[in-house]
């Protein structure tokens, strides 16, 4: 079966739809292309948490396997809001695994982790870089003028500096 060409192999993105939003086209697609970094990181971000969630061993099981599962909830309510601010701006969310897989810059996660320890250590490296990585977006939307996506990404840079100060509590206790 021959490959069909993506969105990507094409022009770089999908072509802005029509909106009102008083935002020049330009600006958009600019804050799109960004967002859609983010969105890739924050994708690649839940499926570690939920790899740390399910692959966690040890003492402290209970209480890390549980605040997993509560990370990457939380993760995936950003995704949720990094993808309608796309759309909102008339672009497309590229959410789907090959993408995020291609696009992601966040560290690999070691998938030989098994202790509660490792798993703090292995998630909390993770959720600093993201972290680091949307701070950077927020500086990047202030420089676009879009002060509504910059929000979007200070709301999810203060759920993430508040969930790695959670993780990395649990690595002080190990």
């Amino acid at each position: 079966m021959q490959r069909i060409p993506t969105r990507m192999d094409i022009d770089g993105g999908a072509p802005l739809r029509d909106t009102r939003n008083d935002i020049p086209a330009a600006t958009r697609a600019d804050v799109t292309r960004l967002l859609n970094a983010r969105l890739a990181d924050c994708i690649d971000l839940q499926t570690m948490c939920k790899q740390a969630h399910w692959n966690v061993r040890g003492r402290q099981f209970i209480s890390l396997h549980e605040l997993f599962d509560e990370i990457a909830a939380a993760v995936s309510e950003y995704a949720d809001l990094l993808a309608e601010r796309i759309a909102q701006l008339g672009g497309s969310a590229d959410g789907t695994a090959r993408i995020v897989a291609q696009r992601s810059t966040l560290l690999d996660y070691p998938l030989t982790l098994r202790g509660g320890s490792e798993h703090v250590t292995g998630l909390s490296d993770v959720l600093a870089q993201f972290g680091r990585a949307t701070r950077i977006a927020v500086e990047e939307m202030n420089a676009l003028e879009d002060a509504a996506s910059a929000d979007i990404l200070v709301e999810i840079t203060r759920g993430i500096d508040a969930w790695l100060w959670k993780v990395e509590a649990h690595g002080d206790a190990a």
